[in-house]
Formats: C-alpha cells, sequence, structure tokens
C-alpha cells in the first residue's frame, strides 16, 4: 500500500505502532479480525491509511495469529513485530522494542480494529502531545453508552492518573463516562522502561498497556490528554454487528464526499462506492450501483440502476445500464447494457455501444462499433463502425484453447452468425445471417456459409396424418 499523495507530513522521529495480532473470537471467523473487509478494503488497512493520512512514515503492525496472511494483504510498504503469545496490549507494544528502544522520538500507539479513525483526530493528538511535552498523551472519548470501555481516572485537579478496564473497575469507577480509546502518544525513552515494569495483576491476567499510564502518574511525569469531538470514529470493531455499523458509517461519510465533489447520488441507502474509487463531477449513480476495487468513472456519466463495475475505468459522457463492467476500459460517450457482461480484459474506445443480453470478454471494439443484442464476443478485435446482428458469437474455444477473431472495419456480421476462430473478416465486408464461417472472409466480400433452403410441398400435412 503506498503512501496517500496529499499528506499533512510530520517530523521524520515519528513512529506508528499499530496493534493487530489478536484473533478477534467474538467474529466467529476463521479469519483473524484485522482482515474482515470494509469498503473493499482488510479493516486493518484503513488504519494503516489513517496513520499515514495523519503524516506518519514508518509504521510498525504488530502481529501474531494468522501471520503469514496479514503480511500478504498488507505487504513490504509496513514494518511487522510478532506477538508470539497474545499476553495483553502492553505485551504487544513491547514487542517493538528492539526496533524503537533508544529513539528520540515519539510514538504513535492505536487499535488494528479501529478502521474509522479520523486522520485530522491523529495529526491533534500528536500536536497536543509535543505541546505540552508529555511523557504520554491519550485520546479519550464520551460515547453515550461507555460500557465495554476502559474508564479515564483523573485526579481533582483534572490530570490524568490512570485508565481502568471495566472488568477491573470499581462501580464508581464504572459510572464514570469518559473513556479510553486505545489511542495513545509516548515518549520513547519514557515507555520502554514503563513497559518493563507491567505486572499482570488482573482479571483477564495481562500485560495492560493502559497501565503504563498509571506507572507514569506516580513518577510525576508529565501525562495530557485530548478528547476525540466523534466517538463513532474511535468505535472498536468486535463482532459482525458492530462491522455492518462501521460499514454503514464509512460508505456514508464516502459518500457524502462525493456528492460534496459534485457527484449526484440518488440513494444514499442502495449505493456502495470503495475507497479506491474515483467518479468525475456530474455524473449519476442511480440506486443499487456498485463500484468496487481500483476503479475511476469519468464525469457526466449515468451509471445504473442495478449496476457493477469493478476494478475498472470508464471514461466521461457513457451510460452504463443494469449491467456488470469488470477489469476493462471504457472510453467515452459509451452506452453499455442493459443486461450486459463486459468481463475481464476488454476495450470499447468512443462512442461504442453494447446492447441488452450480449457479453464480451477480452475483446478490443474500436470507435463507433455496435453490438446492439444477444451476442457474444470473446478473444476479438474488431475495427471501427462494426455492426454485429443479434445473435453472432465468435467461437473462441476449441476444448482446449483460445483463439482470436478479427473483424475489419465498417464490417456487417448478419444475426445468428458464428465465426469459428481463428478466423478474419475484412474491412467492408459481409457475413450473411445465419452462416457458420471458418474460412477468411476478404475486403468487402459477402460471405454466405448456410444450407440452400429446400421447401417439400404437402410435407407437413403428411406429417401431421
Amino acid at each position: 500500500m503506498s503512501l496517500p499523495r496529499e499528506v499533512i507530513r510530520v517530523p521524520g522521529d515519528w513512529v506508528a505502532v499499530i496493534l493487530a495480532a489478536g484473533q478477534g473470537k467474538r467474529m466467529n471467523s476463521g479469519l483473524v479480525k484485522g482482515l474482515h473487509a470494509l469498503l473493499g478494503r482488510p479493516m486493518v488497512w484503513h488504519v494503516v491509511r489513517a496513520v499515514r493520512e495523519a503524516g506518519v512514515e514508518r509504521v510498525i503492525l504488530v502481529v501474531g495469529y494468522q501471520e503469514d496472511r496479514m503480511r500478504t494483504a498488507l505487504g513490504t510498504d509496513v514494518e511487522y513485530a510478532v506477538q508470539k503469545q497474545q499476553l495483553g496490549t502492553g505485551h504487544a507494544l513491547l514487542q517493538t522494542r528492539d526496533r524503537l528502544e533508544g529513539i528520540d522520538g515519539d510514538i504513535l500507539v492505536v487499535c488494528g480494529d479501529t478502521p474509522l479513525l479520523d486522520p485530522q483526530d491523529l495529526r491533534d493528538l500528536m500536536a497536543m502531545h509535543r505541546q505540552e511535552r508529555a511523557a504520554a498523551t491519550i485520546l479519550t472519548a464520551l460515547p453515550d453508552d461507555p460500557s465495554g470501555f476502559g474508564r479515564v481516572v483523573r485526579s481533582a485537579q483534572g490530570t490524568v492518573q490512570a485508565v481502568v478496564e471495566e472488568r477491573d473497575a470499581s462501580s464508581a469507577q464504572r459510572a464514570i463516562g469518559e473513556v479510553n480509546t486505545g489511542i495513545y502518544c509516548f515518549r520513547a525513552k519514557d515507555l520502554f522502561p514503563a513497559l518493563l515494569r507491567l505486572g499482570a495483576d488482573n482479571v483477564q491476567g495481562e500485560y495492560y498497556l493502559t497501565d503504563v499510564l498509571s506507572l507514569l502518574a506516580r513518577e510525576d511525569r508529565p501525562l495530557a490528554s485530548l478528547a476525540c469531538p466523534d466517538p463513532q470514529t474511535v468505535a472498536n470493531i468486535n463482532d459482525r454487528v458492530q462491522l455492518s455499523h462501521a460499514a454503514a458509517f464509512m460508505q456514508h461519510r464516502r459518500l457524502v464526499q462525493l456528492a460534496r465533489s459534485g457527484v449526484t447520488i440518488w440513494s444514499f441507502s442502495s449505493t456502495f462506492v470503495g475507497v479506491d474509487v474515483t467518479v468525475g463531477q456530474d455524473t449519476v449513480l442511480l440506486p443499487m450501483t456498485f463500484l468496487e476495487g481500483e476503479c475511476a468513472v469519468g464525469r457526466r456519466c449515468v451509471i445504473g440502476p442495478n449496476v457493477t463495475v469493478k476494478n475498472a475505468v470508464v471514461g466521461d459522457d457513457c451510460q452504463i445500464l443494469q449491467s456488470v463492467v469488470e477489469a476493462s476500459r471504457v472510453d467515452h460517450g459509451v452506452t453499455i447494457g442493459p443486461f450486459t457482461h463486459i468481463r475481464p480484459g476488454s476495450h470499447l474506445r468512443d462512442g461504442v455501444k453494447v446492447g441488452n443480453f450480449a457479453e464480451l470478454k477480452n475483446a478490443f471494439v474500436d470507435v463507433g462499433s455496435k453490438i446492439p443484442h444477444h451476442s457474444y464476443i470473446g478473444d476479438a478485435q474488431l475495427g471501427k463502425g462494426v455492426n454485429i446482428g443479434a445473435g453472432a458469437i465468435t467461437v473462441n474455444y476449441d476444448g482446449r484453447k483460445k483463439h482470436n477473431t478479427t473483424i475489419g472495419d465498417a464490417a456487417f456480421i448478419g444475426c445468428n452468425s458464428n465465426l469459428i476462430a481463428p478466423v478474419a473478416v475484412g474491412p467492408g465486408a459481409y457475413v450473411a445471417a445465419g452462416s457458420t464461417v471458418n474460412q477468411e472472409v476478404p475486403p468487402g466480400a459477402l460471405a454466405v456459409a448456410r444450407s440452400r433452403q429446400v421447401n417439400k410441398p404437402g410435407w407437413a400435412g403428411r406429417h401431421r396424418e
């Protein structure tokens, strides 16, 4: 995953650590929690992106459960530390000691299951940490329901003294509304000595990272805090219900961005746009439109209803109705649908029209050509101004190999024709309706490849008798 282009960079002595070693048992899944998808990307990918957009270039991901799958999903653009036994968040952060102990800088710590993070909140937290010259700074929140969260305990003067996990909290502490988001900044020179002194005297029998705050407070090290303005953005995802809510929140936020950039969206509740999708100004997205993967849609298009475009590029002034476009390129002024399937490897040039119940696969269709309906065009190259009649098929598979069909400029392919590949139809040539062509058709020629009609008078009556 590459660094987003337009970010506000922070000083290079910042390092981000993302804690993502846990299994996530409440997901009831064979897949580690961090790899469950939101808007087409793994949950932890969104966390990495938020950290990068906050301006931190060096990112260390603490992995454990399904380590290999996490490495495959995130690639080499992040560093990895391994927590072989899941003994708590403090123990997880300690696994970065060999890489970070002794650095002269600060460490941003976030959880791998907080995909809704706002990069601006992270930037504000880091700025507060440096401004206060704090040993540690914690991001807090005031959710409507604090249950399940660790509570922030403050002194009479209002300074942070500790974070108490709910399972270990007294009834008075559980009444506190301010909670820990699991997001911190630490001064590196203060962090690791404190981590080495952690104990596991708690209900979970784990080494809590939150206990570092108590240790630093007892040593009169300066602690700071910042309240997150929107508790939803720091919500942890622990089960599939929360995953669904997060997806809805993230999708709404994405659609709002598009709408404000000049895209018309008829139905927020039935439109899906992935995080890697761009949509041009004055394009209209109709209900049940799904734009997935690395996808770009140009300006002044009308997409939908009931359309899926995945890993494809669509130019300006296109119309796609009730169709699927996959891993293909569609240039300007193209009309597709209804009920069309553009399969991977296809390229439709300017002004092409593909109508209902047509299927294209690995097909190049040049400017102004038409495939109106009920046709299959696979492994084919069509020139400019070609007309394909209803029911025409390029027969590209012989049972072992795929073969190519070439159709020249301004050729006309009659209805219910079969072009047995490999075969070429020359420019300006005609193929008569109902023909099965397995030889080259010269430019300007008419190919008739069908049996001669024979009429037998009276046969029908005799047959019925």
